[in-house]
């Protein structure tokens, strides 16, 4: 049997900062997700409600109660 020995590492590189014009995008993007998921949630089904009808509610019932948001 033969040894093989593992190869030395060399020097790490240092990570590279993101620049901020490439991230701010992606931030807004995840940020008005956010937001619509956020309104699915606290939504009451009234006046505001994007569809009609009781689907959403019904969907994220439980998420209500866990987040604290009254719904009935």
């Amino acid at each position: 049997m033969s040894q093989t020995a593992a190869a030395p590492v060399t020097g790490a590189t240092a990570p590279t900062p993101i620049p901020l014009r490439e991230l701010a995008p992606w931030a807004i993007f995840f940020g008005l997700l956010g937001l619509l998921v956020i309104f699915f949630v606290s939504a009451d089904q009234g006046a505001i409600s994007i569809p009609s009808g009781t689907a959403i509610h019904e969907w994220v019932h439980d998420g209500r109660h866990l987040l604290g948001y009254p719904c009935h």
